[in-house]
């Protein structure tokens, strides 16, 4: 059966806490296992949350701090020990290159799977275009180079028993008209998919971490049935955030509103902040009414059903 989910390994910023891990997001999509920005201990949160280094198909990290990428020494030392027999794809800023490189090769160790580097160096890269997604970079603005990742599935067709009945189309034949685009008929002559069917738009989920508001945030966001957006500060410290390259979660819930979000996760808090609470009320308060999940370790948040 597919799944659909975000589970949550970690949502702390720079410095963990009691009661929240470095960064570590899982995308489970259908047969892929997608992995963000593993910070220190996700190894050690994946075993908490049922996830298996077989589950990981790609890792994408957004830049090279510390609590966004500590974790992949021992996650990759893992999927090496586990003997993952897929080849797994990592996506990472071709500027912090060496870092991975470090990371990769900290210790030894016997290596048995195939990892494969695909860096991203440029703003709007395309890292896979197949059927069931497509997977985007977008730059982001921090003291780094930092990227956030955009997947968008193709859209599909949705077929209308009723338009099928009333043009005599059923069995086989639906698949034929559905691959084909028409399908000759004795009774009706041609019928062309549009008569038939209407579009099923194609899910759309996007990660966006460390970063000030720039052009690549909006972008990102534009649409998306799940957005994952960090909100390191409240407004109250909005300068704050600005300096060091960080949103609040009044910005991203304002994004999110705009962009016509269904479901926004707000992570990423600095651990100044001991109610989140807070980060509700303010996002609530930027005007964004959509479905809201305040991120809390080992969550698993759902992609909305399709419209």
């Amino acid at each position: 059966m597919s799944v659909r989910e975000l589970v949550v390994l970690g949502t702390a910023s720079q410095v963990p806490t009691r009661h929240r891990n470095h960064n570590g997001y899982l995308l489970r999509w259908d047969g892929e296992g997608i992995l963000f920005d593993p910070g220190e201990g996700t190894q050690r949160q994946m075993t908490y949350a049922g996830v298996a280094a077989h589950d990981l198909t790609r890792i994408c990290v957004t830049h090279f701090h510390g609590d966004h990428s500590l974790g992949l020494a021992g996650v990759i030392q893992r999927i090496n020990l586990d003997c993952v027999p897929h080849p797994v794809t990592a996506h990472y800023p071709a500027s912090g290159r060496h870092f991975f490189e470090r990371l990769r090769y900290s210790t030894a160790y016997r290596e048995t799977a195939r990892i494969i580097e695909e860096p991203v160096h440029a703003d709007g890269q395309v890292l896979a275009d197949g059927r069931e997604f497509r997977l985007e970079a977008r730059q982001l603005s921090h003291p780094v180079e930092s990227f956030g990742y955009r997947l968008v599935e193709p859209d599909g067709r949705r077929m209308l028993p009723e338009r099928l009945a009333a043009y005599g189309i059923g069995g086989p034949d639906i698949a034929r008209l559905r691959e084909a685009g028409s399908l000759a008929t004795v009774a009706h002559g041609t019928v062309t998919l549009d008569q038939v069917s209407t579009v099923r738009r194609g899910q759309r989920f996007a990660f966006v971490m460390d970063t000030r508001m720039c052009e690549g945030v909006p972008a990102l966001a534009d649409g998306c049935d799940l957005l994952v957006i960090e909100s390191t500060f409240l407004d109250e410290a909005a300068g704050l955030a600005e300096e060091y390259g960080h949103l609040t979660a009044g910005q991203a819930a304002r994004v999110a509103a705009e962009a016509g979000v269904r479901h926004l996760v707000l992570t990423h808090f600095s651990q100044r902040y001991g109610d989140p609470a807070a980060f509700e009320r303010e996002a609530r308060a930027a005007g964004y009414e959509g479905d809201l999940t305040i991120a809390a370790d080992l969550d698993r948040v759902p992609l909305p059903k399709r419209r």
